[in-house]
């Protein structure tokens, strides 16, 4: 048992996986919360939790936890985020971590004054493939890296209907925030800072199905992106992202330095725990796969896809309360995920490249 407590708010994918994965690190749950008193009853009961509430400022004020996971859209987390470390907790929050870079740093520079911990859930950094790839990267596998090329394109779902509100597109996260938060996340890890961006986005399906009503209305959140950015150290980073096409080939990552190259593809949006890295060098004919590390694997959880990577996470968030520290992903790196996404969008908008600064 870690000994530590933490409330749950948000019991979407904070069911899923938050409360699982916390549970087998052995932390207590001692309350979740949701925007519905039914639903968080319902998921309290589910795990064997003894409260449930839809009061955040009753949750945050408890003094049986130390922590709260904020598993809700981005559109509450300012709020939410600011009233859990004005009472003291640390906090680890969903992505996208923001509706803008000034909420993100205001955040950021909230959970730095408090002497908190406090990162954002971009548990991909634990998978097997991007973990092997900053290994790879770290020993110069590659040499300098200069370009790398990343796709997603996970269309082609069978529908009678136009698609629900909230899949993939709820307010403020849109395909660029759902899942291009974590690829964003992911380059920033293994190539450091951005410092220019340029950028489209486009909602290429704008009907959608009201399922409170059954109404077809329209959304102005993204589907489809493309982006490019510019790095400190000289590499460059494009993509092209779309949930909105025909069937998709999932995701694929292409890197090429100065003596090698490293490929990953994934059949979804996410990574899996079996996915794969290609390499090769300079002299070598074609890439071939890479001996996978086991310390990347190392336990097995088949509940969720994402559970073992979110648990990996999780420890890394005790480590950081435990040693009065926020491990990355930070707050600190939330903002600058964030100052990422509003340049895409702003360059989107004006057609001009956007300096990060």
């Amino acid at each position: 048992m870690s000994g530590l407590r933490i409330g749950v708010a948000g019991l979407g994918f904070g069911s899923t996986v938050h409360v699982p994965a916390f549970l087998s690190e052995g932390w207590e749950i001692p309350v979740v919360w949701s925007r519905r008193l039914a639903r968080a009853q319902e998921q309290a009961a589910a795990f064997g939790i003894a409260d449930a509430t839809d009061d955040f400022a009753a949750l945050v004020a408890r003094d049986d936890i130390d922590a709260v996971a904020i598993a809700t859209p981005p559109a509450a987390h300012l709020e939410q985020v600011m009233a859990a470390l004005a009472a003291g907790k640390h906090v680890l929050c969903e992505k996208p971590f923001a509706l803008s870079a000034a909420d993100a740093r205001a955040m950021y520079e909230a959970a730095t004054s408090a002497g908190l911990t406090a990162m954002v859930a971009h548990e991909f950094r634990w998978t097997p493939q991007r973990s092997y790839i900053k290994q790879l990267l770290d020993e110069g596998y590659v040499g300098t890296p200069q370009i790398a090329q990343l796709e997603l394109f996970t269309g082609g779902r069978v529908v009678q209907s136009p698609p629900p509100l909230g899949v993939g597109l709820d307010a403020g996260g849109g395909l660029l925030g759902a899942l291009g938060s974590h690829f964003i996340d992911g380059v920033r890890h293994w190539f450091g800072d951005v410092v220019a961006v340029e950028g489209h986005t486009r909602t290429l399906r704008p009907d959608r199905t009201d399922t409170a009503t059954g109404a077809i209305v329209q959304t102005d959140a993204d589907d489809t992106f493309q982006f490019a950015l510019t790095f400190a150290n000289g590499a460059i980073v494009s993509m092209n992202a779309s949930s909105a096409g025909g069937p998709g080939m999932g995701g694929r990552t292409f890197i090429t330095g100065s003596n090698g190259s490293l490929f990953a593809a994934q059949p979804g949006g996410n990574p899996v725990q079996d996915g794969t890295v290609l390499g090769a060098q300079l002299g070598q004919p074609a890439l071939a796969e890479l001996p996978m590390p086991a310390r990347y694997t190392p336990f097995e959880d088949d509940r969720d896809p994402r559970i073992v990577a979110f648990r990996l996470l999780v420890r890394e968030f005790e480590r950081g309360i435990r040693e009065h520290t926020s491990p990355a992903p930070s707050f600190e790196d939330g903002w600058r995920c964030q100052q990422i996404l509003d340049a895409v969008r702003e360059s989107s908008s004006t057609g001009a490249r956007v300096a990060i600064a």
